[in-house]
């Protein structure tokens, strides 16, 4: 019997009654879908940011950003590679325009890194921090409010693609949350630096960057209200979200790790980037069986 393809909306209808495609069957969930969106923004949002505290607040934590920066790498690249773009092809009979799509992505996420709305500075030295610092000189918290309304934006983005992910399949989500949580903890130990440099108290950068999380949680739950009878834009935004995370991935981190040129360090961030890929390739073949 011939493979026969089903529609978009109809593959999104049996995600939502617990049809899970990689094993061809049903499954009782044991969460509702919007909880695990949820649940999974609050992780990639709140969770990061406590986390992020953490690591700014203690000097001998900081050691290890650097190795959290090469695992995210991995995660990201795991990802993108192993489960979002196949997943994302599954779903449309037009791959070339899903490519341009991706690559589309890749050119707006420049654009906005530009306008300093997506940026992944992981540290208060770095082109985007040094530029607000000189348009702005001693400007009273403006450059550093700048940086929470487009840590904002991007929190808000975050959510719209955990929700896409999920529509799509459960271990898709949890994969995409994955990666996302990677790469935040470091990005917001640089928010918090920036927030300090700015002159705000520890208290008010923490507050800021916590209240920024929440956009996340914004962007999941309007994700998934919208996208529930917008089913055909799922893969475009599945392209759009491998395209931030390869965007962030090969342009913003890879390069920082070249400032530590040694031969023992880049043998580390090897294996720590393998590590982030294969974690994302366990946790496909544990959620499978």
């Amino acid at each position: 019997m011939p493979n026969e393809k089903i529609t978009s909306r109809f593959y999104f209808q049996l995600a939502r009654l617990g049809y899970n495609p990689r094993l061809n069957s049903f499954h009782e969930p044991t969460m509702s879908l919007l909880a695990w969106i949820i649940a999974a923004s609050i992780c990639g949002g709140a969770l990061s940011v406590m986390c992020a505290a953490l690591f700014a607040l203690n000097s001998r934590l900081q050691r290890y950003l650097g190795a959290m920066v090469s695992y995210a790498i991995g995660a990201m690249l795991g990802a993108v590679f192993l489960d979002i773009l196949p997943e994302a092809i599954k779903l449309t009979s037009n791959v070339p325009a899903l490519s341009g799509t991706v690559m589309f992505g890749i050119l707006l996420f420049f654009v906005l890194e530009k306008l300093v709305l997506w940026r992944h500075c992981h540290h208060e030295h770095c082109e985007a921090h040094e530029l607000l610092a000189s348009e702005h000189g001693h400007d009273h918290g403006r450059s550093g409010m700048m940086i929470t309304v487009g840590d904002t934006f991007h929190n808000f983005v975050d959510g719209v693609i955990i929700a896409a992910a999920f529509l799509t399949d459960m271990h898709l989500g949890i994969v995409t949350a994955l990666a996302i949580i990677a790469h935040e903890i470091p990005q917001e130990v640089g928010d918090f630096a920036i927030l300090l440099h700015s002159g705000y108290s520890r208290a008010r950068a923490f507050q800021l960057n916590l209240i920024s999380s929440f956009a996340s949680i914004v962007g999941g739950v309007l994700g998934y209200l919208t996208l529930q009878t917008m089913q055909a834009w799922i893969p475009s935004l599945l392209a759009l979200a491998a395209a931030s995370m390869l965007y962030v991935a090969v342009a913003d981190l890879i390069p920082g790790l070249h400032k530590r040129a040694q031969l023992r360090d880049t043998m580390q961030q090897v294996g720590l980037i393998m590590l982030g890929v294969g974690t994302v390739w366990l946790m496909m073949v544990l959620m499978a069986e």
